[in-house]
């Protein structure tokens, strides 16, 4: 078992370490050594961590993708995660909602506005009526 200091793979705090560099170093500008750090993030939590942790760690690396320029790169993802979140909660929960919302913007840059109208308008609009409310 591999060890980073002083603690095994399995560690939450070995995990979690590792997700607050690399949301910290995307957040200051630094995208590119993010970039490593929350694949092997992502890597780490699919072999030892839930569902939950997984997607958290995909959505992360999708805006570092992203912020890269790695457009493609980072729907492919955000498709992916969208997809598992519905399943999981259903379209009408709170964090699917949101997803939904990451994916039409990862749609917008790379000017898939057909496809982001449709899955706001149809989708997620009346997702969000029927789980916040009309005013929402």
């Amino acid at each position: 078992c591999k060890t980073y200091v002083g603690r095994p793979d399995t560690d939450g705090f070995r995990s979690a370490s590792m997700a607050t560099l690399g949301a910290a170093l995307c957040e200051n500008e630094r995208p590119e050594e993010a970039h490593p750090v929350l694949e092997a993030s992502l890597a780490l939590k699919r072999r030892y961590f839930s569902d939950k942790s997984i997607l958290g760690a995909q959505s992360s690396l999708a805006n570092c993708l992203s912020i890269l320029g790695r457009h493609d790169e980072a729907l492919v993802l955000q498709r992916k995660i969208y997809a598992r979140v519905v399943a999981k909660l259903g379209a009408s929960d709170v964090s699917t909602i949101l997803s939904g919302n990451n994916l039409a913007i990862s749609m917008k840059k790379l000017r898939l506005y057909d496809e982001a109208t449709a899955l706001l308008c149809d989708q997620l609009l009346p997702a969000a009526r029927q789980s916040l409310g009309p005013d929402s």
